[in-house]
């Protein structure tokens, strides 16, 4: 694998506005590059997002290697205490194989309208959603296929979705920290919501690519690979002809196909990108936009697949890895002041609610963000500093810039961080999301664990 190709990809990403939180290059087996920008490290799971799908798919699969589902099972079968009372011929005839491709007939995203029409049960709300064209003849992304689907395998073998990866799955590969996020209920999401660390997401396309095949190990079927990863279903563009050239490959079963092999995706540049033709695997995490991801890992790293620099070129770019940061913070530290201040909460996406009381207090090396009775967070200058105050971690960097205090939280298990703005003249502050979380805007939700929430997902 050239060296140059790797630092071309660094240098296209970076060109993209693309925020890489990691990477890793898996090339015959070996992983030739590998990096994570600080504070992300190697150690800690990331959110997967929708990547979280292709998990579950695996999940059925296993259940039909164990004989106990097919892909002509029926919803209706499987899940009869879930079966509304006005349920539609079509809702009826619904299988695993229509769920696996999502081609159930709806022409949008049906989980806003299931969970308003059930809020307290996704399956039975949407088999409520109307369904205006024919199953089997169009995909629609549509997140809740996935989650009927991880309730049809934990009914049919008797064990959550988690516990079902972790022993057939996660565990044999040596994955000790598969982490879930979860409904309200305390079932997980399937289709969404599972944390893993980027080795983990790679060793996972390996598995892939090598049909199910681990340390001499079948841990699953090579048939099922081979079908879940193949194209099911075209995908139609939008009428406008816009759309993303990796996303207008087709689907398979929770799976995308790609110009080259097919991706395993989620929100805001989380992939597994597996390319057989090149014997490749690319994981990366990140906070931005995914075809540009793609269309740099074709165009920067495909043409060096196979060749080889000199020695100096290597070490340039084993360095530059090795030397991978977000920036902090700029600014002073003017060590002793302090700062008090009223959160302004009319931006959209505000992380935190109108009219919190905060306090920017020195402490040696930074700072203690006190938000009111909700909670207070470590920042550091020019460093990260970690904290946990609900449960999961959040790793801060601040600084004065003038008469305004200026911090980056980084939600480090997500793609996401809060930018906070206090003006120590007028009083007022500002925390808003550089992108927002597609569970919500809350803060607070996003730092408890588990996370469990009724999702807002448009």
């Amino acid at each position: 694998m050239s060296s140059r190709s790797i630092g071309a990809l660094l240098d296209r990403l970076e060109a993209q506005a693309v925020e890489c939180h990691s990477l890793m290059i898996v090339h015959h087996g070996h992983v030739v590059a590998e990096g994570w920008w600080a504070p992300y490290s190697a150690e800690r799971p990331h959110l997967l997002y929708s990547l979280t799908k292709s998990f579950t798919s695996i999940a059925v699969g296993l259940a039909i290697e164990d004989g106990l589902l097919s892909l002509d099972d029926r919803v209706v079968d499987v899940l009869p205490d879930h079966v509304p009372a006005d349920i539609s011929a079509q809702g009826r005839r619904l299988t695993v194989h229509h769920l696996l491709s999502m081609t159930t007939g709806h022409q949008a995203d049906s989980l806003d309208e299931a969970w308003r029409l059930e809020p307290g049960d996704l399956v039975k709300g949407f088999l409520r959603v109307r369904l205006p064209e024919a199953e089997g003849t169009r995909h629609a992304y549509d997140n809740p296929t996935t989650f009927v689907l991880a309730r049809m395998v934990e009914r049919v073998t008797g064990r959550a979705l988690p516990e079902l990866l972790d022993e057939r799955l996660f565990h044999p590969m040596g994955v000790e920290h598969a982490e879930w996020d979860r409904v309200a209920s305390g079932a997980a999401f399937g289709f969404h919501g599972l944390h893993l660390t980027t080795e983990a997401v790679a060793a996972f396309g390996e598995l892939l690519l090598r049909g199910g095949l681990w340390n001499g190990r079948q841990l699953v079927p090579r048939a099922w690979v081979e079908r879940a990863t193949s194209r099911q279903i075209g995908y139609r563009p939008s009428e406008d002809g816009s759309g993303d050239a990796d996303f207008n490959c087709g689907y398979g079963y929770q799976f995308w196909m790609a110009r080259h092999g097919y991706h395993g995706h989620g929100a805001f540049g989380q992939q597994c990108v597996v390319v057989p033709s090149h014997d490749l695997v690319v994981a990366v995490t990140a906070q931005g936009d995914a075809q540009a991801v793609l269309d740099s890992v074709w165009e920067c790293l495909l043409p060096g697949v196979d060749h080889t620099d000199d020695t100096k070129d290597d070490g340039l770019l084993a360095d530059r890895l090795r030397r991978l940061s977000l920036a902090p913070v700029p600014g002073s530290a003017a060590p002793g002041r302090r700062a008090k201040a009223r959160l302004d909460a009319s931006a959209a996406d505000s992380a935190l609610p109108d009219g919190t009381a905060m306090i920017v207090d020195p402490v040696d090396g930074g700072w203690l963000l006190r938000f009111g009775a909700l909670l207070d967070v470590e920042a550091g200058h020019g460093e990260w500093r970690e904290s946990s105050p609900l449960g999961r971690p959040v790793v801060a960097t601040g600084a004065w810039q003038g008469d305004t205090f200026v911090a980056d939280l980084y939600v480090i298990t997500t793609p996401h961080r809060v930018r906070l703005v206090v003006d120590a003249g007028t009083g007022t502050a500002t925390a808003t999301w550089s992108t927002v979380p597609l569970t919500g805007p809350d803060l607070t939700l996003h730092l408890r664990t588990p996370l469990m929430t009724r999702p807002d997902v448009a």
